[in-house]
């Protein structure tokens, strides 16, 4: 993908995650709101927002999974190895 590409996606995202905000979810998106970095944020690396991107749909799925009804638990899992792998890709290039 390419950087504006990865900024609409997590955009998206990022508009997901305000709109479950404001459902009243007590979920605190606490990996996501560390990394300090939003969709406006069009400075940082492309990798830097791929991270962002991980992170969020991690901190979603994981909210998902909380309904032990749904199969979302993998997508969390699966969403943290690639934001850990994401993550090791920006230390290695920095």
């Amino acid at each position: 993908m390419h950087k504006d590409e990865l900024i609409q996606l997590h955009t998206l995202m990022a508009q997901i995650k305000k709109h479950v905000e404001n459902l009243g979810t007590e979920y605190n998106f606490q990996d996501y709101n560390s990394l300090s970095i939003s969709p406006l944020h069009i400075h940082r690396s492309k990798a830097e927002h791929k991270h962002a991107i991980f992170v969020l749909g991690n901190d979603l799925a994981s909210l998902l999974s909380m309904d032990e009804l749904s199969g979302f638990e993998r997508t969390s899992i699966r969403m943290q190895e690639l934001a850990h792998r994401a993550n090791n890709y920006i230390i290695k290039s920095t």
